[in-house]
């Protein structure tokens, strides 16, 4: 049965908000804070890991009637890797320059626990639809974190916003200089730390309060 529309929207909002696999679960950290010192890097990254989360829970609901349980972890490890790769390579022959830029962290979305958790938790136990929604949710979020995190950083450690888009991505239009003060600290590694955990603390802030607010009596 074909999910009505408030479960495609649930399926949707809980990888951009509820269950989002960065601010929440806080899975793929190490591509989240090593590509994010500019939004082009983080636009591009963020792009292929929902492309991978598609792929890969498409392909898992689709083949889950003919895997074995004691062969299903290798088998969707097959198929990340498969679809990866196939990224990969699209990158590598379109966006020569992007690929260079993101180098190992390209192949280590196999390693991404939140494509293979996806693949265990929700694909391997609904229909290709649900399985769909549910990754591009969960893509989108991850795409949303990374992409403010390499906005933020870039803004506040070098002035810019999407520098280098031209050679990279080939849209000129997008580069932003608009400040020659740096802040250096939030170009480095400290400094993604920094952010996200900020990033963190702003969400759960936004929910105690909204807690609160609910609890307050009506006179």
């Amino acid at each position: 049965m074909a999910p009505s529309a408030s479960e495609s929207a649930g399926l949707v909002q809980a990888g951009l908000w509820r269950q989002n696999p960065a601010l929440v679960q806080l899975l793929g950290l190490c591509p989240l804070l090593a590509v994010s010192g500019t939004a082009v890097n983080a636009l591009g990254l963020g792009v292929a890991t929902l492309l991978a989360l598609l792929g890969t829970n498409l392909a898992v609901s689709l083949i889950r009637g003919f895997t074995a349980a004691e062969v299903r972890i290798p088998a969707f490890v097959m198929v990340i890797a498969s679809v990866v790769t196939s990224i990969e390579l699209a990158m590598h022959a379109w966006l020569p320059a992007l690929h260079a830029v993101l180098g190992l962290f390209l192949p280590l979305i196999v390693s991404n626990c939140a494509i293979l958790g996806r693949a265990e938790a929700m694909a391997s136990r609904s229909d290709p639809l649900r399985a769909t929604l549910d990754a591009l949710g969960m893509g989108l979020g991850f795409l949303g974190v990374l992409l403010l995190l390499g906005l933020l950083r870039e803004g506040i450690g070098q002035g810019s916003l999407f520098a280098g888009a031209g050679a990279l991505l080939g849209l000129p239009g997008l580069e932003w200089q608009f400040s020659s003060h740096r802040f250096l600290l939030a170009a480095l590694p400290p400094g993604a730390f920094i952010l996200l955990g900020l990033l963190i603390a702003a969400r759960q802030a936004w929910l105690a309060r909204r807690a609160s607010l609910q609890t307050i009596p009506i006179p």
